[in-house]
């Protein structure tokens, strides 16, 4: 009873390589120094989230990862906090992302595209079955462990399904203005707007995808078109991004991409005659008919109503479903040893300036407590909003390591 009732704290955790950085923080290895377990710690810096107006968000990731019990998204093991940093840690999972995996493959066969592409409807559908959306499916949220099976991570956007009429704010929200749309809508279609960058072009955005990830603005390219448009969503806007990232498996490149974001947006509003499929690589008809029932209106999308419209799909036809996790992955990843970070970008090991924050003060009563290793006071809403800018954005987490981000 000493033990459970014992709080859980950074000075429990060995702290290792840096695996991954974010908007607001950090992910790096930590082992548990009572046991040796190794782990990977999220370090959320407060005074970011606060100003950025961040909290509602922090809180649903936590609260889903807390309450949502599968094997298909990343298990969170503690969460606390000091008066600096939230942390949360976290299972790690040392086969890296979907994204370094595209990057080092360029496209994947069809088997493989579906077997991760089924995992990823399993780990989608285990959160919406929990009443949250998750609005940030993206190759680098799709994170595999040591024998190649996929997990769900980064629910920093998650949204609870009673909320689904939010909008998603971006940084740059002239990007989906209403001049920018009726700019677009002026042209016929992507007349002014190709829908493939020329080779050049494109591969100049291969080399810099990482980089384009880490942007303030975010990963577009994965976004439905009605949550650019700030219209009412639900959970049919994380069908539309796995649409994408199957065309992308497929393609080797996201159907909607460019370097340039206003045209990403713009061409997802008319995705009508913005999809479209390369002569080569060559891919089966009806994988095509799936991606083009993703990538559409959401009366039509399949999974609106529910996941398995999906996996009743042809494409699926040879699919186990309920033994996936089970057989032999489609991929499988090399790791040499618990602290092996080779699937992962190397990040310099930089130690910022000496915090000037009190160690006490309102920063405790950010999140609610659910769990006895929680460190936290119960969340006012009025004490926050005191703090927050009159206009707080959706930053979008990314990182290499997103596991965690």
């Amino acid at each position: 009873m000493r033990l459970q009732r014992r709080k859980i704290g950074i000075d429990d955790f060995e702290q290792l390589t840096v695996i991954g950085k974010g908007a607001f923080g950090e992910v790096r290895l930590c082992r548990a120094k009572g046991t040796g377990e190794i782990y990977a710690m999220k370090k959320l810096k407060k005074s970011e989230m606060l100003s950025r107006g961040q909290v509602e968000h922090v809180r649903s990731e936590r609260n889903l990862l807390a309450e949502v019990d599968s094997r298909c998204i990343v298990k969170l093991h503690y969460s606390f906090q000091d008066s600096d940093f939230l942390y949360l840690i976290m299972e790690y999972l040392p086969g890296g992302d979907i994204m370094t995996l595209l990057m080092r493959e360029d496209t994947l066969s069809e088997d493989v595209a579906r077997f991760y592409i089924a995992e990823s409807i399993l780990a989608i559908h285990s959160i919406h079955q929990h009443n949250y959306i998750h609005r940030d499916i993206k190759p680098d949220n799709l994170i595999l462990d040591k024998n190649g099976h996929l997990k769900l991570s980064d629910f920093g956007l998650c949204k609870p399904l009673d909320d689904k009429y939010s909008t998603l704010l971006l940084e740059n929200d002239d990007l989906t203005s209403q001049e920018s749309i009726s700019e677009t809508e002026g042209q016929s279609g992507c007349d002014k707007v190709p829908w493939l960058m020329p080779k050049e072009q494109l591969q100049q955005w291969k080399r810099n995808r990482r980089a384009l990830a880490y942007s303030t603005v975010g990963t577009l390219d994965y976004m439905a078109p009605e949550v650019l448009l700030k219209k009412g969503y639900g959970i049919e806007c994380d069908w539309w991004s796995l649409g994408a990232i199957m065309y992308e498996m497929l393609v080797g490149y996201p159907p909607f991409c460019s370097d340039d974001p206003r045209i990403t947006c713009r061409k997802i509003i008319n995705w009508r005659t913005c999809l479209k499929f390369p002569d080569e690589p060559k891919i089966s008809d009806e994988a095509k008919d799936l991606i083009c029932h993703l990538l559409c209106d959401v009366e039509s999308r399949l999974g609106t109503h529910r996941a398995e419209e999906i996996k009743a799909h042809p494409w699926f036809r040879c699919v186990q479903w309920d033994r996936l996790y089970e057989i032999e992955a489609a991929y499988k990843p090399t790791v040499i040893g618990d602290l092996d970070t080779q699937n992962f970008e190397k990040f310099p090991e930089v130690e910022g300036p000496p915090s000037t924050m009190p160690t006490v003060g309102p920063w405790r009563k950010m999140l609610t407590s659910k769990d006895t290793n929680f460190i936290g006071y119960t969340f006012k809403k009025s004490d926050v909003l005191r703090s927050l800018e009159s206009s707080g954005t959706d930053m979008r987490s990314n990182g290499s390591a997103k596991a965690l981000l």
